[in-house]
């Protein structure tokens, strides 16, 4: 009973341990020799210190990272409930907007422009596009002004800046669960139907790479933010322009007949998932193999670059 009740503290003690030792020489080594001196004479060894916001290594940061597990689960859970909290519809509106997009745009495109002939289930097809599309539209708007808005927080605590992505794409995909649950209810309810079928339960691993993607995607806009602050200003019109080339309105083959550009739009890891979402919920399919590399590729390859630049200047965004 007593190893169980101290394991806990242990444990912790074990982490600050290997944090202390790991960045022992990032606080007595960056004074000036006199200085260091001075202070060794008055109180003792140094080698315990540790710069102020100094960047910890990158196997402490992970450790940081889960150490602070419940942080960014309470952080990502607080956001969610509020974003609509002084609205009278409140959570409602987390249903409500993708449905008016999805509605508004598919009298444009269907109706108005009859980019939905020859198509079996255009109403599918767009309610799919769009409210999956805007898990990857909010996570590069929001990683764009990651740090600026997360200014007072970065510079009055310290903690591993990354754990403030992981809580956005955390809450955002909190925040589209009710609507994908309703988008669930839209293509089956609306004819022609799309009933469930095996290929169905594929939904959840596309949906849990496509998170990963949109990690990569806060990390490296977030990053891009605090080098290039006018960047937010810019990120509405290019992801207006990413929607329209990842298909999520009219499929794009039929407008394009030149292989080379046609190549490169299906490259676009937008693209990719929503094709996949597409062919799980409406084909009955399951997505072939090039499709599961090129999205494992893109959310795997995309996290990594983005978490080693975002941690690389982890020590600029409290400075700025």
């Amino acid at each position: 009973m007593t190893s169980t009740s101290q394991r806990p503290e242990s444990k912790g003690l074990r982490t600050q341990w290997r944090r202390a030792w790991a960045t022992r020489q990032a606080g007595a080594s960056a004074l000036t020799a006199p200085l260091r001196q001075e202070l060794q004479r008055q109180y003792g060894d140094l080698t315990h210190l540790r710069r102020v916001g100094s960047r910890p290594p990158l196997r402490e940061y992970f450790t940081e990272l889960w150490d602070r597990r419940h942080f960014i689960w309470a952080g990502a859970r607080g956001k969610a409930l509020t974003r609509y909290s002084n609205e009278r519809l409140g959570v409602l509106w987390h249903v409500i907007r993708p449905m008016l997009d999805a509605a508004f745009y598919g009298v444009i495109f269907g109706l108005v422009l009859q980019l939905s002939r020859g198509m079996d289930n255009y109403v599918a097809f767009v309610i799919i596009g769009i409210f999956m599309f805007q898990l990857s539209s909010r996570a590069i708007s929001g990683g764009a002004t990651l740090i600026r808005s997360s200014k007072s927080m970065i510079r009055a605590f310290a903690f591993p800046r990354a754990s403030l992505a992981l809580s956005d794409v955390l809450r955002e995909l909190m925040t589209s669960l009710p609507a994908i649950g309703v988008m669930f209810a839209v293509i089956i309810a609306v004819p022609p139907h799309e009933f469930p079928s095996a290929s169905w339960s594929f939904f959840p691993v596309v949906l849990a790479l496509h998170s990963v993607l949109n990690l990569g995607f806060t990390l490296v806009f977030g990053w891009l933010g605090s080098v290039l602050p006018d960047l937010a200003q810019a990120v509405s019109f290019g992801t207006r322009l990413l929607m329209y080339g990842s298909a999520v309105l009219f499929p794009i083959d039929r407008f394009l007949d030149h292989p080379t550009v046609l190549a490169i739009i299906e490259s676009n890891p937008i693209y990719v998932v929503l094709d996949m979402y597409r062919a799980v919920l409406m084909d009955g399919a399951v997505p072939s193999v090039s499709d599961w590399t090129m999205l494992c590729a893109w959310a795997f390859g995309l996290f990594i670059v983005g978490f080693g630049i975002f941690w690389w200047d982890e020590e600029r965004y409290g400075r700025e």
